[in-house]
């Protein structure tokens, strides 16, 4: 299955799907509450528009996706701009995520937007390094008041992120937390937590 999907990701990307776009309006909006320093992890980035964002503003990313046309093509914008940009081509559903540089390996910032693979919230948590931060958004079923796609298994159900991100069991400290209608007239989930210092 990895192959199929990778297959069909790069297709997805050679027919015009790597198209410069900007960055998500929720890491836009989040920035200044964003680290500018130290190593941040792009999950599942795509074609690199979040990833090189924050390159720009001064982290080291390191960007993972099964796609490597879209990998391609992130590393070569970031070199056209002199950003630090690593790529990495991985099957989220088998492989696990990459280190960072980071003597102990880790992140100060773990960003997965607009991607929904449950399994994977332990794993982002404990990519992060103390203090380290968490951003993550994805449609809920009310989206499907409004929208046809995401279709449904790719959605959250109403208040599932708080569960998933087990922000019951004191790992992170929530700095933001909301489900909403956003601009774009999608209804989405937005997490902003910080991994606990100790």
């Amino acid at each position: 299955m990895a192959k199929e999907d990778r297959e069909r990701w790069n297709q997805r990307y050679r027919a015009g799907g790597h198209v410069a776009r900007a960055p998500s309006d929720a890491l836009r909006a989040l920035g200044d509450s964003l680290p500018r320093r130290g190593y941040a992890l792009d999950v599942a980035g795509g074609t690199g528009h979040n990833a090189l964002w924050l390159a720009e503003r001064g982290l080291e990313v390191t960007l993972v996706d099964i796609a490597d046309v879209a990998l391609a093509f992130a590393g070569a914008r970031a070199r056209e701009r002199d950003l630090d940009l690593r790529t990495c081509a991985l099957d989220l559903e088998r492989d696990p995520l990459p280190t960072s540089p980071a003597a102990d390996g880790r992140y100060q910032l773990v960003l997965c937007l607009r991607y929904l693979q449950r399994e994977l919230f332990p794993a982002m948590i404990a990519a992060l390094a103390p203090g380290g931060l968490l951003l993550f958004a994805q449609p809920t079923v009310t989206n499907l008041e409004r929208n046809d796609r995401p279709s449904r298994r790719f959605l959250l159900e109403r208040g599932e992120l708080r569960e998933l991100a087990g922000l019951d069991r004191d790992q992170l400290e929530v700095l933001r937390y909301e489900e909403a209608w956003t601009e774009r007239g999608t209804h989405e989930a937005v997490l902003l937590a910080r991994r606990a210092a100790g």
